[in-house]
């Protein structure tokens, strides 16, 4: 927002009239990031369809071709909100994984997009829309797919380690990366249980699922393709 200096009036001599606050004008910078926040926040809470240069403009104090100026209209600007969160995301998985152990690497990944979820709730329901405007950094699908790749590597030398086929772990990561983000949507609106537990559950799910693998899976219902 445009900050106004305010002018001490006490020391104004009475027969002078008070000096107008003098307002300080945002740099180009500033106002990028003033914006990029505004769309964030409306996009999240009406979507992209439902959200309006003008509105977005009303929100800054600043006129429509202001926002035409630094993005070149609503979808300029959705870009730039969805690839930071998109990157933000993959950057706070990604740094997460520092331990050495394949289950505390599992529980690593969930909490760091739990965390997320829970620390970036606007950016979080932006990406599990189905964008209108292809991004740079692609969809939320192919997100999941960068998340899956990460774990993919954890399970690969597990399977590996275990006498299983290492070339089923890109299969087995997008599986588990895509229950713990499903999981996440549904946990975002009903906030229980706490996000340690949540973490707990899904990792106890994932871990001793995969422990107690079939090397060779077998279908029991009489549907075989």
């Amino acid at each position: 927002m445009i900050d106004a200096v305010a002018t001490d009036s006490s020391s104004t001599p009475s027969n002078e009239k008070p000096r107008r606050a003098r307002r300080t004008r945002m740099t180009g910078a500033e106002r990028r990031q003033q914006l990029l926040e505004i769309g964030r926040t409306l996009f999240a809470e009406k979507g992209f369809e439902g959200t309006s240069v003008e509105e977005i403009a009303a929100k800054a104090g600043v006129s429509k071709p202001v926002v035409y100026e630094h993005f070149g209209g609503k979808e300029g600007l959705y870009a730039v909100v969805v690839d930071r969160e998109m990157r933000r995301l993959l950057d706070m998985v990604t740094s997460s994984l520092t331990a050495g152990h394949p289950r505390e690497l599992c529980e690593q990944a969930t909490f760091a997009l739990l965390d997320y979820i829970e620390e970036y709730t606007d950016g979080f329901r932006i990406l599990v829309r189905d964008s209108p405007i292809p991004q740079s950094t692609g969809s939320f699908a192919s997100l999941i797919s960068d998340i899956a790749t990460q774990v993919q590597d954890i399970l690969g030398r597990e399977f590996k380690n275990r006498g299983f086929d290492p070339k089923l772990a890109p299969l087995y990561a997008q599986a588990l990366v895509g229950m713990v983000a499903l999981t996440g949507q549904w946990w975002l609106d009903v906030r229980r249980p706490k996000k340690a537990e949540v973490a707990a559950h899904l990792v106890n799910l994932a871990w001793h699922g995969l422990d107690g693998l079939n090397q060779k899976p077998r279908l029991i219902g009489h549907r075989k393709s």
